[in-house]
C-alpha cells in the first residue's frame, strides 16, 4: 500500500518537479489534473453526473455517479486509493463514462466522513493527512468491503442508465485493489470483471486473502503491479497466477515499468505512458462485460 517504500519514490519524483510535498499539495487538484491528466475524448457522448447517497448495511454511503446521458450501459464500481474520493478520481470516472460505462466512485470512508476527505494524494503524506485518515482506515475491514460491494451493485442495478443484461466491472487503486476481488466474491452473479492497479494486500496469509477467493468468483481479472511493489514481494505475482489458474479464472497479471501510484492522476509518481497502457488493458477487459 502507500508506505515508506513508496514515499521514497515519491520524494524523488517531487525533487524532479522542483517542489516539496506541501508545495505539491498546495497546487490544488484542478491544477494538477490540468497539467498531467488526459483530456476527455472529443466527440464522446454527453455525460450526466451527480453526487449520490445510498443505504448500506453499515449506514449511508456517498459517491460520485457519472454516465452517458443517453442509453443503458454496463455498470462499474471504482474504488479510489488511500486518499479517497476526490477530483482526480472524478476525472478518471468521467473518462471511463465517456467510453460508455455507468461509473460509481465510492467514498470508502463514508463510515467516518463524507467526501472529500483529502484533496490530493500528496496530502496523505503530511502529518495532518495521516492523522485524519488513519482512524478512518481502521474502520474498514474485509467483511465491510463486501457489504459495500453488495450495496454498490444494488445501487447500480436500480439506475436507468445501467444495463442489467450486462455484467458489472470493478476497478481499484492502491488499497482499493483487493476490494475488487472481494467485490467479485461478494456478488459473483453480477461482477464479471475486476481490475487492480498497484493494489496492496492481494496476497496475505489470512484465510480470506483475496487470492484465495478467486475460485468463488465469476470474474475475469487484470492485475497491474508496480515495479517497486514487485521488487519488495517478487513471489506475489506467481502466487496470483497459480491461484487464478487453479480457480479457472482468466487473469492478466503483469508488472508495469512504473512505481506504486503510477495510474493516479494527482500522484507525484504518475506515469502517463504506463497509465495509458494500463488504461487500454482495462478497456479490453471491460469489453467482456
Amino acid at each position: 500500500m502507500c508506505d515508506d517504500f513508496t514515499a521514497e519514490q515519491e520524494e524523488a519524483a517531487l525533487a524532479r518537479s522542483g517542489l516539496n510535498r506541501r508545495e505539491f499539495a498546495a497546487l490544488g487538484s484542478a491544477a494538477l489534473l490540468a497539467a498531467s491528466g488526459p483530456a476527455l475524448a472529443k466527440g464522446g457522448p454527453a455525460l450526466k453526473e451527480a453526487t449520490v447517497t445510498f443505504k448500506t448495511e453499515d449506514g449511508t454511503a456517498d459517491g460520485f455517479f457519472v454516465h452517458p446521458a443517453r442509453g443503458k450501459h454496463p455498470g462499474v464500481i471504482l474504488w479510489p486509493d488511500i486518499a479517497g474520493l476526490r477530483d482526480a478520481y472524478k476525472q478518471m470516472a468521467r473518462r471511463l463514462a465517456g467510453e460508455g460505462y455507468a461509473v460509481l466512485v465510492l467514498n470508502h470512508y463514508y463510515r467516518s466522513s463524507p467526501a472529500p476527505i483529502l484533496n490530493s494524494i500528496a496530502e496523505w503524506r503530511t502529518p495532518e493527512g495521516q492523522a485524519k485518515l488513519k482512524p478512518m482506515i481502521a474502520a474498514i475491514n474485509p467483511e465491510g468491503t463486501m457489504r459495500d460491494a453488495k450495496a454498490c451493485v444494488a445501487f447500480l442495478d436500480a439506475q436507468k442508465a445501467v444495463d442489467r443484461k450486462r455484467g458489472i466491472g470493478t476497478q481499484g487503486y492502491c488499497m482499493g485493489g483487493p476490494y475488487t476481488v472481494r467485490a467479485a466474491y461478494a456478488v459473483p452473479g453480477r461482477i464479471r470483471a475486476a481490475a487492480s492497479f498497484h493494489g496492496g494486500g492481494l496476497v496475505t496469509d489470512q484465510p480470506g486473502s483475496p487470492h484465495k477467493l478467486l475460485a468463488e468468483t465469476k470474474a475475469s481479472y487484470l492485475i497491474a503491479i508496480a515495479r517497486n511493489d514487485d521488487t519488495r514481494a517478487p513471489a506475489e505475482k506467481d502466487v496470483l497466477r497459480e491461484a487464478a489458474k487453479a480457480a479457472g479464472r482468466p487473469a492478466e497479471i503483469e508488472v508495469y515499468a512504473a512505481d506504486h501510484g503510477w495510474c493516479t492522476l494527482d500522484a507525484p509518481i504518475y506515469d502517463k505512458a504506463e497509465a495509458e497502457r494500463a488504461w487500454a488493458r482495462l478497456l479490453a477487459l471491460y469489453k467482456g462485460l
